[in-house]
């Protein structure tokens, strides 16, 4: 599986992101600070910044949805925290809470749609740890993925205006 960053490097238009668990790495440093109480001042690390900033800067449009539950669960409450990070760095991000969207149909895994030409799909156990990726070319898995992603991205509230209940 190529890395994600020559995954994007390939990229032209836009790389859209679907979240959907309530909990991701247990194990991240950076969660495991925040949990401690500490200020995280680069939580998903400069290379993710950078990429982003490198590829926004050439016209690629990076969009993030977060389906999330209320109240929010620890990681989400840190990953709230520090979408800043992500926003500034190029990111729109938005959020939608699940009970606001009962009759949205999502894929079943987390998954990435670049230039609706590609998926990849995140798989992780119960806990958040994460176990692997899948890409895919299948055209009516990617216009499946894409749709879904503009039904949430719709709905959802930009990262600006959302308040975690």
């Amino acid at each position: 599986m190529p890395p994600f960053s020559d995954l994007i490097a390939t990229t032209t238009r836009t790389a859209c992101h679907l979240e959907t668990r309530d909990a991701y790495t247990p194990d991240d440093p950076a969660f495991l600070e925040w949990k401690a109480g500490k200020r995280v001042s680069d939580p998903a690390g400069a290379s993710w910044y950078n990429l982003v900033r490198e590829h926004a800067a050439r016209g690629v449009r990076f969009r993030r949805a977060r389906i999330v539950s209320e109240p929010l669960a620890d990681y989400i409450r840190f990953e709230h925290e520090s979408t800043s990070f992500n926003v500034a760095a190029g990111e729109d991000v938005r959020w939608l809470p699940r009970h606001t969207a009962p009759g949205l149909l999502v894929p079943l895994a987390d998954y990435w749609v670049l230039d609706d030409r590609l998926v990849r799909f995140g798989f992780f156990s119960g806990d958040g740890t994460f176990l692997g990726h899948e890409l895919t070319d299948d055209t009516e898995v990617v216009r499946a993925c894409a749709d879904a992603f503009e039904r949430a991205w719709e709905r959802a509230v930009p990262h600006g205006d959302y308040r975690p209940a």
